[in-house]
């Protein structure tokens, strides 16, 4: 006999029947989805750069348009806050509405708030958006800031990568580190 599909929430609340008799009337404690490997979640985050280099080829080609832009060093820095905003956007919505990217439901996976499995609130998305960003920006502020050369400074960032990826392995729910600053942790959707 096959089994319902449960809700993909860390809490799962089963609705009882009022026809049914209550075996104990004993309060159940929550089952909590389970963590997915940190390999699945770097998997995803290969697929999720491949869906933004549309998404970022989209919205420079949008500016570039719209500003006239002859040459790619014009209006450079108007260029990279757009683009940040775009990508921001397109996670912010994702995350608000349904947990989930392309890349996350390919690989059944679903981002929900720590505390009780709810979905996130504009602002944790936005601060779980911020946060993110620490995968790769103390590396490359290390570029202008003490002059480093290009193949130095893809050689600091691999190696701060691999670090921050590191990091889901000191903590016992095998989060990564943006994700418990922000409140938030990854799920796997069972069906």
């Amino acid at each position: 006999m096959k089994q319902p599909a449960s809700t993909p929430n860390t809490a799962i609340a089963r609705p009882t029947d009022a026809s049914s008799p209550s075996p104990a009337a004993a309060p159940q404690a929550p089952v909590r989805s389970p963590t997915p490997s940190v390999r699945r979640r770097l998997a995803t985050l290969v697929y999720e750069g491949v869906i933004l280099f549309g998404v970022v080829f989209l919205a420079g080609y949008l500016f570039s348009t719209l500003t006239q832009q002859r040459n790619g060093l014009e209006h450079r820095d108007w260029l990279a806050a757009w683009i940040g905003i775009v990508v921001g956007v397109y996670f912010v919505w994702c995350w608000t509405h349904g947990g989930q990217t392309l890349p996350m439901k390919t690989w059944r996976l679903r981002v929900v708030r720590a505390k009780d499995g709810a979905p996130l609130s504009w602002t944790r998305a936005l601060a779980r958006y911020l946060l993110a960003w620490l995968w790769f920006l103390p590396p490359l502020a290390l570029h202008p800031l003490i002059g480093l050369t290009v193949p130095h400074t893809l050689a600091a960032t691999a190696l701060w990568f691999v670090a921050w990826a590191a990091t889901a392995h000191v903590f016992a729910d095998r989060q990564f580190l943006h994700d418990r600053l922000a409140g938030t942790r990854i799920v796997a959707v069972i069906r």
